[in-house]
């Protein structure tokens, strides 16, 4: 082949390549605001499409209507997007680092064990004071979070076997969340009635101000995420050669679990365990992307980990309505399925 018929070639190829991103991409953008009319729409109280517009943007109509959009439905909406995209994130940065589609926040006990300490500091913050910070609640899941990911890792050391590590995490998970049951259990009064629902996960009961710290939290969380694109794609070619690039492999790694950690702690502290996001999503991303680019799968895996959290809690509400499922019931029914086709893919050898 010709310098030149190859080059010709390898436009053709970066052609198709960036327009299944913009695709993609497009096919995300679309779904995202599909998904957030019809969350706004539906309900209790049904508010018609020019209705919401006019009090979302003009803040006029029934005082009624705009209080439920206002309080109610679109802060509920931007934490189910906002978290969403952070659980989905967190799963894409445990799988770069242990190399294996199927690590994930909530496989590894990692949810769990930020659920654990969450539950714990606000049981006794609640004895002695009327309500905690979201800030306190972030930093005491990022604790948790970081307590189950160091039990792993120790674990990785003795375990080379990557299905034996991902049972020891799952074993780590179950022992937290007994912990967690069993205060919930002795802890069940009027000061904490909402720490049952917060256990089983759930995006009910979000304000505006669990709104701002969780979008600056992730939001910084995020754009460091995206900073490190480049290492990323250093590591993913391996280790010897993202150290022959100049990576400092021990500063890299200490990264990637920092940041996977505080994502997967602030889905925590706010909304509780969710699962399957953190494995489902990204799996499903580089499918349709058919790239494992960072640059790339880095924004697009956020966008549809807020697309699917936003899916998952429309059906939570309304599914069977006026009783409200638990958005893991949810994400169970469609990530489980995912994450057994992932499993039967790899024993095929795909």
């Amino acid at each position: 082949m010709s310098n030149e018929s190859y080059s010709v070639q390898l436009k053709r190829e970066t052609l198709k390549r960036r327009s299944r991103f913009v695709l993609v991409f497009a096919i995300l953008a679309i779904a995202f605001c599909v998904i957030v009319i019809l969350n706004i729409n539906t309900g209790n109280v049904h508010i018609s499409v020019p209705k919401i517009l006019r009090i979302i943007f003009l803040r006029e109509g029934d005082s009624t209507e705009l209080n439920i959009i206002w309080k109610i439905r679109l802060p509920r909406i931007i934490m189910s997007a906002v978290l969403g995209g952070a659980l989905s994130l967190s799963g894409f940065l445990l799988q770069t680092f242990f190399e294996n589609p199927i690590a994930g926040p909530f496989m590894l006990g990692i949810s769990s064990g930020a659920k654990m300490v969450v539950a714990l500091v606000m049981i006794y913050f609640m004895q002695i004071f009327a309500s905690v910070s979201s800030y306190a609640l972030i930093a005491a899941a990022f604790v948790g979070a970081l307590m189950s990911i160091g039990f792993v890792l120790l674990f990785s050391r003795r375990i080379r076997n990557m299905a034996t590590l991902l049972v020891a995490g799952i074993m780590i998970g179950y022992i937290c969340s007994a912990i967690t049951d069993f205060v919930v259990t002795f802890a069940a009064d009027s000061d904490i009635v909402n720490l049952h629902n917060w256990s089983k996960g759930s995006f009910s009961g979000m304000n505006w101000n669990n709104v701002q710290v969780a979008c600056i939290v992730i939001g910084i969380t995020f754009v460091l995420t995206f900073l490190m694109a480049k290492p990323i794609s250093a590591w993913q070619m391996g280790e010897s050669y993202a150290r022959s690039m100049g990576l400092n492999i021990k500063a890299f790694c200490a990264g990637l679990i920092i940041l996977a950690s505080l994502l997967a702690a602030t889905v925590t502290a706010f909304a509780g365990p969710i699962s399957f996001v953190g494995i489902a999503v990204p799996f499903l991303i580089k499918r349709s992307l058919n790239s494992s680019q960072p640059l790339v799968v880095i924004p697009a895996t956020f966008l549809g980990g807020a697309v699917f959290c936003m899916v998952s809690d429309l059906i939570a509400r309304v599914a069977f309505a006026p009783t409200e499922l638990n958005i893991s019931t949810v994400t169970s029914i469609f990530g489980a399925p995912v994450v057994i086709f992932m499993m039967l893919r790899r024993k095929r050898g795909n």
